[in-house]
């Protein structure tokens, strides 16, 4: 017996039990597919399952960051947060999951190893690390843009006597600090929320900070009581909103600065008096809201100097305050926003230790010994990101078109797809928020929903007669990668000195590219939805080759 015949088989396979993975899991059902959902987790969650460390909260506000498919959903759940924190979002997520019944679909702690296409058949054979076999004519992975975490790499770690933790796999039932000695690698996003929180608890916290970061204040609060039933009263006009907003985020989001910064005036024009008055009145606000500062690489310098500025209004020590100044220019990473995070410096227990003055040298027995010094701690907290948008399916072989293997391709070409949907060469594979989509340019939410739809109608036309595969054209392939690229050539977001997870400069090895489609949703959305339709003689999907 061959192993596609030892399979089980169905119509669809999705890897992954995230936001996506339940959407595509509930929208392909409804279709009357046979669909299985490979997690590898005990539960569903996905980023929001494994990412449980203290301050862990979404930048996006709950009523657009939250399902809007169903109105049922909507009126039944209620948000008690403005920007939910990690623990609201996963009871959501399996508020939902019970809701629409998902979890008898879903094959928990089953992690998927291999994914090959058998092109005689017309199927992927999918393998777990058990060595379990599905087979199925289509997959979707629903595998997340932060989901792969990348390895700290540092000598000695093995050597530690205290506790390690991850950030990206915090344990469920918490950690407690209290009369630690606590090291915090790692100063992007999920550092920033963490700090905060650990300090209160810590004896004593060491931030090992590579890279300063922009942080922003964050607006998170808890709703007024009424607030949250006056918004889900208005649900239709909300999501209105989003779907015309660029980013698809119309309300209070990570991505507002950058939204609000065009109504401002220039800073190459700007008056020192007017900018000190900004920095008076709006703080690290007032130091990057200027119209000029995304495009003009001047301003962009101007702007870090004022940033300065306001960080050591807030800091009481100049050294470290000069320290929590980025090098890079705003706006070519994703804006991070904070609850106290550089008043956490101006505590009595809290040192920063900027690693630009001596790298990490290697963990030891007692600490983390650095070209600076060596630092005892009990407890080393890791926050140092992910191997983003590609990550996740790198690690998973998967084997297209005579063999071909997609970590080979996207080491070799960069990470290219078609709209961020599909690869050449890998018929039949769909990927959620594929390098080339929206993804990280966007609220998450708003522009998988769509992937997910569009993948659903892709597999009903297919299944009515439009063929058995679907398969992108190389290309298309290049054409649409030209056309990402062209909209951030000369931005910030290609700046030599941003080493971003957006441009995978934060991998090491990785070819760097800049992955994300910056042209806004309704425009993406317009031209998947053109593209669907076909080229007006009755061939549809132009850029794929269906047979």
């Amino acid at each position: 017996m061959t192993e596609g015949e030892r399979a089980q088989r169905y119509d669809v396979i999705v890897v992954g039990a995230g936001f996506s993975g339940l959407y595509a899991l509930h929208r392909l059902r409804g279709q009357g597919l046979r669909v299985r959902v490979l997690e590898a987790a005990d539960g569903v969650g996905g980023t929001w399952l494994f990412n449980r460390y203290p301050g862990a909260r979404c930048d996006i506000e709950s009523v657009e960051y939250s399902y809007s498919f169903s109105d049922q959903l909507q009126q039944e759940w209620s948000w008690t947060e403005l920007l939910p924190g990690q623990a609201e979002i996963e009871a959501y997520l399996n508020f939902v999951a019970d809701r629409l019944d998902l979890r008898r679909d879903i094959q928990f702690d089953t992690r998927v190893a291999a994914m090959t296409f058998d092109e005689d058949d017309a199927s992927w054979l999918v393998e777990t690390a058990e060595g379990e076999l599905f087979a199925a004519p289509f997959v979707v992975a629903a595998t997340g843009i932060l989901s792969a975490p990348l390895d700290p790499g540092i000598p000695g770690l093995d050597t530690f006597d205290g506790t390690v933790l991850f950030s990206n796999r915090y344990p469920r039932e918490g950690f407690d600090f209290t009369g630690k000695r606590v090291a915090v690698v790692g100063t992007g996003s999920t550092g920033v929320q963490a700090i905060p929180v650990v300090a209160e608890q810590a004896a004593h916290l060491y931030v090992f900070q590579r890279s300063a970061a922009y942080t922003l204040p964050s607006p998170a609060r808890a709703y007024e009581p009424g607030e949250f039933e006056g918004l889900r009263a208005r649900y239709d006009e909300i999501r209105a909103a989003q779907r015309a907003a660029h980013v698809g985020a119309a309300r209070t989001s990570a991505f507002s600065v950058l939204v609000d910064m065009a109504c401002f005036p220039a800073l190459r024009t700007a008056s020192r008096e007017e900018q000190l008055r900004a920095v008076e009145e709006r703080g690290v606000l007032g130091a990057l809201y200027w119209s000029d500062v995304l495009v003009d690489p001047e301003a962009g310098r101007l702007a870090t100097a004022l940033y300065g500025e306001a960080v050591a209004r807030i800091v009481r020590d100049p050294r470290t305050a000069a320290s929590l100044v980025p090098t890079y220019p705003f706006g070519c990473k994703r804006p991070i926003i904070d609850v106290g995070y550089h008043e956490t410096f101006n505590r009595a227990n809290v040192t920063l230790v900027d690693l630009r003055a001596g790298p990490v040298q290697e963990i030891t027995s007692s600490g983390i010994r650095t070209g600076q010094g060596s630092y005892d701690v009990d407890v080393i907290l890791f926050a140092t990101g992910f191997d983003a948008l590609t990550g996740a399916l790198s690690r998973i072989d998967v084997r297209g078109r005579g063999g071909a293997l997609l970590r080979d391709l996207w080491r070799d070409e960069g990470p290219v797809s078609y709209l961020g949907l599909q690869v050449a060469g890998f018929p039949n594979l769909f990927m959620i928020q594929g390098p080339g989509s929206p993804s990280a340019a966007s609220n998450f939410l708003a522009a998988m929903e769509h992937h997910v739809e569009w993948i659903a109608n892709c597999v009903a036309y297919l299944r009515d007669g439009g063929g058995r595969t679907i398969e992108a054209l190389p290309s298309a392939q290049a054409e649409w990668i030209d056309e990402v690229l062209s909209f951030v050539t000369g931005s910030v977001l290609v700046h030599p000195d941003c080493n971003s997870w957006w441009n995978g400069a934060n991998v090491p090895g990785r070819k760097r590219m800049y992955t994300t489609y910056v042209g806004g949703l309704p425009e993406y959305r317009r031209r998947c939805d053109e593209i669907a339709a076909g080229d007006g003689t009755g061939v549809r999907y132009t850029g794929f080759k269906l047979s």
